[in-house]
């Protein structure tokens, strides 16, 4: 057997499942053995007994993503994977959009071209699909989820992206057939775009009417039409970034009958409200995102939702729009209408920290939902595990080495995106990645970043979901 280039020793190891002490032995950059290794490796890292976890899986972000409205994203593939890096994610799924009227294989292809040299963690794509022409349905979705683009995402909202019950119905027929996982954004565009008209014609126009307009009733209804049309379909899709108990109410109900729907949320229906909207002036438009914060007893329910299993994923919905960029929140202006303010809010680096702290250390759930969430169940939706999203031999050595005995008071100066805020300004936390490693290398130590660009590399997805986790394929 050849000698260990690594070893990290006296780790507090925790997965989805277990915990134990012990050291994990690397060779090649993959989990060769676990156990007690001794110190004959190239390199040892002594751990401390502090806990250790597998590398995050941010399923769910947007890089250097083309828009509609002229608005340009802050992070690339550099910056954001940086940033990301620094915060314990060592793999991120963002999406390669469609446009309407080009193909999806264009956007896959452009969408390579914007990633290449940058990352400096591993990554995959989501596909958004916004246009199913019989050509799409027939011959490229296929042949992309034959070449490892399992998963795709579809909007109920928005008018450059949405689609109407009747193309959502051929799109889930296709997942089925093929075997891929499709995921929703569930809201009402017409309740959307009717109370938005009424709310301007009244001249409330200031980003705190944002939430006016998308309330959660909107967000229940797009839900359950969207778990229906699964339901009709007998597909198993994921509903995205759930931000209030109204639509987490359905999600549970449905899985309760044993319809087969996965949900995530996100750390801004954790950590912010209604109330940030309206901060003075133009400040609330820091917060817009879609669905908005909601109110502090959704926050309640969205953490009950994580603690008992109505959740699989928590990822950060990274959307990284600068506060004072004419290309950011002010693309239509200084104080511009809610309606055209850019949504996102920006957290790649955050999201992992955040659910440390106040999730794990002030027990609103335990360490092995915290790794499942944030690495393991993601990884086996999105058919990256098990090279991702656990620690066993055989898998990638993408581990985070925590600190969980901190003071500190977050602000946007200690993060490494390109966006000139945090959400989370001013948060005391508690726990922050000590040094996080990619397939067995030091990427991040402390804060600060230590991976050469490009060094990322793009993984494809597998169409099989686990035990656990499956659903069958339709001939």
């Amino acid at each position: 057997m050849s000698a260990l280039d690594l070893i990290i020793k006296n780790a507090d190891i925790a997965t989805a499942t277990e915990s134990f002490i012990g050291d994990i032995g690397v060779r090649n950059g993959r989990i060769a053995l676990l156990g007690d290794l001794g110190t004959g490796a190239a390199r040892v890292i002594d751990a401390e007994q502090r806990l250790v976890t597998p590398g995050g899986v941010d399923a769910h972000c947007h890089l250097d993503q083309p828009m509609s409205d002229g608005s340009v994203m802050a992070d690339d593939f550099s910056t954001g994977t940086v940033s990301a890096a620094c915060g314990g994610t060592t793999t991120a799924i963002p999406f390669a959009c469609q446009i309407r009227g080009q193909s999806v294989r264009a956007a896959v292809d452009d969408y390579h071209q914007r990633a290449h040299g940058k990352p400096v963690i591993d990554y995959a794509f989501h596909l958004i699909v916004t246009d199913p022409t019989p050509d799409v349905l027939e011959r490229e979705l296929p042949e992309l989820i034959g070449e490892g683009y399992t998963h795709f995402k579809i909007y109920m909202t928005y008018d450059d992206l949405k689609l109407k019950d009747r193309e959502i119905l051929d799109v889930l027929a296709l997942a089925r057939r093929e075997g891929a996982l499709p995921m929703i954004h569930a809201e009402n565009d017409d309740c959307i775009a009717w109370l938005t008209d009424i709310l301007e014609e009244a001249g409330k126009i200031a980003p705190r009417f944002h939430s006016d307009a998308r309330p959660p009733v909107i967000e229940r209804e797009a839900a359950h039409r969207a778990i229906s049309l699964a339901e009709l379909i007998d597909v198993p899709v994921l509903i995205v970034h759930v931000s209030s108990n109204a639509a987490m109410s359905q999600i549970q109900k449905a899985q309760g009958r044993g319809i087969r729907i996965y949900a995530e949320t996100c750390p801004q229906y954790l950590f912010l409200t209604a109330d940030d909207l309206a901060a003075p002036g133009f400040e609330g438009a820091k917060c817009i995102c879609s669905p908005p914060p909601r109110s502090v007893e959704d926050q309640m329910h969205i953490w009950r939702g994580l603690r008992t299993g109505v959740f699989q994923v928590f990822s950060s919905d990274h959307a990284p729009f600068s506060f004072d960029d004419p290309k950011g929140k002010r693309n239509a202006g200084q104080n511009a209408k809610f309606r055209a303010v850019p949504n996102g809010v920006p957290g790649i680096e955050t999201r992992m920290p955040l659910l440390m702290s106040e999730g794990v250390l002030k027990k609103r759930i335990d360490i092995h939902q915290f790794v499942s969430l944030t690495a393991t169940a993601p990884a086996k939706l999105y058919g990256l595990y098990p090279h991702k999203g656990t620690i066993a031999p055989g898998c990638d050595a993408d581990l985070v080495i925590w600190d969980t005995n901190l003071d500190f008071v977050l602000t946007n100066g200690m993060l490494h995106h390109n966006v000139d805020y945090t959400p989370y300004e001013g948060m005391t936390l508690n726990a922050w990645p000590h040094i996080v490693l990619s397939r067995g290398d030091v990427i991040a130590k402390d804060g600060e970043c230590q991976a050469r660009p490009g060094r990322g590399r793009f993984h494809r997805s597998s169409s099989q979901l686990p035990v656990g986790l499956e659903h069958r394929k339709v001939a």
